[in-house]
């Protein structure tokens, strides 16, 4: 009955693609006639350019992008603001690749990378903690049950995992195991899919079904520092998506459809959109070398999650600006979305506040917040923005991109990008400090407006 719904709603996300990118989107904007009815069917882009800042705003943003693009930090961007639940600012700038081809379109869908992780998997765990299904002072391994057999993990506890404050390993590279000598080996990579190669990692990569298992081993194996300061680590993100599925009876994809991305009309937010047929354009990552050998668009570009069959946690997530919006603006309200309440106030709180600051901690519970001194800081070592509250929170992703929440401030900021194309040595988007720059202007031209 599950998988029946849950085809049944991914046909349903399907039909409401355009329908959300169009009328939806009119309700978070003050222009709402403009924005509702400028659809170019030809173009596949229903959306205009939202520029209701100051023109010297504008021509700022427009100035530090534009360096950006010259000086190869990405091909192409875009920037959406929303302003007290009403989107003041949308637009995209450059190209898919340097070859100047074809323009960013507002429409178009991200591989977000570890944007993922707040988008994804803490949403789910913020319900199951809601509906009473989690305790994050208890052991985690009261519910992760592999945990409770090993000695430097049993008694570790979300609220220390999600803060980055148990001293697990920061990282797995996992494509290790299914590689010799650039070779991917037979025994977990095939080029067809069989009853026991189904997991699909790219176009003609199928991942043995097992494989999941040695992740899961792996990582419940791993070493645990026991110096508990705060490490970043992505480990727990791979086995989030098994545990809301054994907590919640579902799969951990219908799980997210159905509490959050179908309600909120954020249609194209989900995995592997390579196999969903969107009329979007889908943003192209990097030219990999080393897996795919070939240039990676609609497929994952984080390898782990890849050869978790592209559904993972700590990756994996695809969307557009105006889905995020949808994300960011509810848990901006505390779980209210457009009169619906996704969750608790006091859960959002809960999880969005500095957890461990004692421990020059400035993580909250998966999510990210301003350096600990932040205000006192100049825009050159700020992050994020010098003006953003001590109540913000948000993430950042490896591909370039970036979405923040202030509710203070009623600002919601988000930059998306494809900074890693042709390849992840491109680090200028960090080097020039761009996103910091361009949040900061909007703080600047909103005031106490």
């Amino acid at each position: 009955m599950e998988r029946i719904e849950f085809y049944f709603h991914s046909f349903y996300a399907l039909i409401l693609l355009g329908i959300f990118s169009t009328f939806s989107h009119a309700q978070d904007s003050p222009s709402k006639a403009l924005d509702a009815s400028n659809a170019d069917s030809k173009s596949n882009n229903s959306l205009i350019p939202i520029e209701l800042v100051s023109k010297e705003t504008s021509q700022k943003v427009d100035s530090i992008i534009t360096n950006g693009i010259k000086n190869h930090a990405f091909p192409g961007a875009q920037v959406l603001v929303a302003k007290k639940g009403a989107v003041i600012f949308h637009k995209a700038f450059g190209f898919y690749t340097y070859d100047s081809i074809q323009p960013v379109a507002l429409n178009a869908i991200y591989d977000l990378a570890s944007v993922t992780k707040i988008t994804g998997p803490l949403l789910a765990l913020m319900k199951l903690y809601d509906e009473g299904k989690l305790n994050l002072d208890a052991p985690f391994s009261n519910y992760w049950k592999p945990w409770g057999k090993v000695k430097n993990k049993k008694n570790l506890t979300l609220r220390e995992i999600l803060s980055h404050q148990a001293g697990l390993k920061p990282y797995f590279v996992f494509l290790n195991k299914v590689q010799e000598k650039g070779r991917l080996k037979r025994k977990y990579i095939r080029s067809e899919p069989s009853p026991r190669f189904k997991s699909r990692a790219y176009e003609n990569l199928y991942v043995k079904n097992r494989f999941v298992k040695k992740i899961y081993r792996e990582i419940n194996r791993s070493e645990v520092s026991e110096n508990k300061t705060y490490l970043y680590s992505g480990l727990s993100f791979l086995i989030f998506p098994e545990l809301i599925s054994q907590l919640s009876g579902v799969s951990y994809e219908y799980y997210l459809q159905k509490h959050f991305y179908l309600p909120m009309g954020a249609a194209a937010l989900g995995f592997n959109p390579k196999t969903k047929g969107y009329p979007n354009v889908i943003v192209p990552t990097e030219v990999d070398t080393l897996f795919r050998k070939d240039l990676v668009k609609g497929w994952v570009h984080d390898e782990n999650a890849a050869l978790m069959g592209g559904i993972s946690g700590n990756a994996g997530l695809f969307g557009t600006a105006r889905d995020l919006h949808k994300i960011m603006q509810m848990l901006e309200n505390y779980g209210i979305y457009e009169g619906h309440r996704y969750l608790s106030e006091a859960t959002v709180k809960e999880f969005t506040k500095v957890q461990f600051p004692g421990n020059d901690n400035r993580r909250g519970l998966g999510f990210d917040k301003p350096l600990l001194n932040n205000m006192t800081l100049p825009i050159t070592s700020a992050y994020p923005a010098v003006a953003a509250s001590e109540e913000s929170f948000g993430h950042s992703g490896f591909t370039g991109t970036f979405i923040w929440a202030d509710p203070i401030n009623q600002l919601v900021f988000i930059f998306l990008s494809n900074r890693v194309y042709p390849t992840r040595n491109n680090r200028n988007l960090y080097e020039l400090n761009i996103r910091p720059q361009l949040h900061q202007l909007f703080y600047d031209d909103q005031g106490d407006k």
